[in-house]
């Protein structure tokens, strides 16, 4: 007879999404930046505008994410292209909302921000945690996605805010949330506070970061960008991406013990 493995095997091999380490968040920076300046080049450099980029990157996202849901085991490459499709898909519909329907940054961020903490409070009151440990089923998985769909939507809204609207400029608003997520760094390896509270707080400001540096990458030199060009800058971080998932293999989370 063939022995059963054992159970902390088993529940390391279910688990959907990758390990939380520093590779994880260059990547997921990176993942971030790539959606700003992905999205950007299909509404604004090849003129489909935010509303139609939105529905082309929200059926990719559509196809993504349910084949990660359907995927069996943690799979790097079609979670980062996930990650990927949520956070251009992001990137179009914030814009949509803040310029074409008028709603500017700072309503846009409100609007965002209560459906994040709306999508948040449903997971929580179905399945009593919002733990990324916990994502090992497809309920589970559905709902991590939406919260992260509203966390990249967020982001983009709360980015654009802090360097236009708040008149920091985009070096500002690197300085600023960079801040933060050294602060909540410092907050993870002092202090008590929940793992799960700091994961959600790192995650969603990583998506600001990311929008800033993406416009700062490709905005004109009078604007206080680097004019790198949108499909450049892209191309440069998916190459970065590429880079970190070969020298530093993502693997699994281990699942939350019950």
């Amino acid at each position: 007879m063939t022995a059963r493995p054992t159970c902390e095997a088993s529940a390391a091999a279910a688990s959907k999404v990758p390990e939380v380490t520093l590779a994880f968040w260059l990547i997921k920076i990176a993942a971030t930046t790539l959606g700003e300046t992905g999205g950007d080049a299909l509404s604004m450099t090849m003129g489909l505008g935010y509303l139609v980029s939105t529905a082309i990157f929200a059926a990719v996202f559509l196809v993504v994410v349910c084949a990660q849901v359907r995927a069996r085991h943690f799979r790097p490459l079609l979670y980062w292209a996930t990650i990927v499709a949520t956070t251009t898909v992001g990137t179009t519909l914030a814009d949509f909302a803040d310029r074409s329907l008028g709603i500017g940054y700072a309503g846009g961020s409100a609007l965002l921000a209560l459906l994040l903490l709306l999508s948040l409070a449903l997971w929580y009151r179905w399945l009593g945690t919002v733990s990324v440990d916990s994502v090992h089923s497809p309920r589970a998985e559905l709902c991590y996605w939406v919260t992260i769909m509203f966390s990249q939507t967020l982001g983009t809204a709360l980015g654009d805010w802090t360097a236009d609207t708040a008149g920091m400029g985009y070096v500002g608003g690197m300085a600023i949330f960079g801040s933060l997520l050294a602060l909540l760094a410092l907050a993870y390896y002092r202090t008590r506070i929940s793992r799960t509270l700091l994961f959600w707080a790192a995650f969603i400001l990583t998506r600001p970061l990311g929008a800033v540096v993406g416009d700062f990458l490709d905005k004109p030199l009078q604007s206080g960008g680097l004019a790198l060009g949108r499909f450049s800058a892209s191309a440069a971080l998916l190459g970065f991406m590429a880079l970190c998932l070969l020298l530093m293999p993502q693997r699994a989370a281990a699942r939350a013990r019950h």
